[in-house]
């Protein structure tokens, strides 16, 4: 039994050190290929979907963009997101509560046919097995909603400390939560000081404007090299 224990925490180790690799080496490769790929993940119910169609309309007319939507098993967000327009493919994970790198690979050969320079995973919505594995995004952002609390930072320290970008969105509804916005900033910065953080409502419009800048600034470095 106990060797059995070894065994298994040494095949754990190796999945996630074989994910690694892979999202290292795809990173690599859309990096080459002047693909900016963002990784989008927030809890269910955050509006990553709402926020995602209002990023696609300001930034249509800029890049070439390409969605891929992640879940255990629907099409719902891709028909709404093919409404906008842009190419959407469903990524289903067969019961998984995320993507790895090599399920983000599969569907970035199915975007990289149209000819896309911006392609947008909307990861599996929750904030525990996505942030545990590198999809070998260019960059990670995740929407912490206002209903949620501002102390889930401190419940999920790991999605909050590998994200380059945390949108607190839906503002509009601050007056009716016990929610401090510059008590979660404080939070944020526990877990990871580098994050920028832009509250939002994707309902209203407030803060889109400083969101699609910060992305579009991420995604013409990465693009130009």
């Amino acid at each position: 039994m106990g060797e059995d224990q070894v065994r298994i925490i040494e095949i754990k180790k190796s999945v996630y050190e074989n994910n690694d690799r892979e999202a290292a080496k795809l990173r690599d490769e859309l990096k080459e290929k002047g693909i900016f790929l963002l990784n989008l993940m927030s809890s269910p119910g955050a509006g990553k979907t709402t926020t995602l169609t209002k990023t696609i309309e300001a930034l249509d007319s800029k890049y070439q963009i390409g969605v891929m939507e992640a879940d255990i098993d629907s099409d719902v967000d891709a028909k709404k997101i093919a409404e906008c327009g842009v190419k959407s493919i469903q990524l289903h994970t067969g019961g998984m509560c995320h993507l790895d790198a090599g399920m983000t690979r599969q569907g970035l050969d199915e975007l990289v046919s149209e000819d896309i320079n911006l392609a947008i995973l909307e990861n599996v919505g929750n904030l525990v097995c996505p942030a545990e594995f590198d999809t070998g995004a260019s960059k990670n952002a995740m929407i912490l909603s206002v209903p949620e609390g501002d102390d889930k930072p401190l419940k999920y320290p790991l999605m909050f400390s590998i994200c380059d970008v945390v949108l607190i969105n839906k503002t509009d509804v601050l007056p009716y939560f016990d929610f401090d916005l510059d008590r979660c900033r404080e939070n944020i910065a526990l877990r990871n000081p580098n994050a920028k953080v832009i509250p939002i409502s994707a309902k209203t419009g407030e803060g889109i404007e400083e969101w699609i800048t910060w992305l579009a600034e991420q995604a013409d470095a990465w693009i130009a090299g």
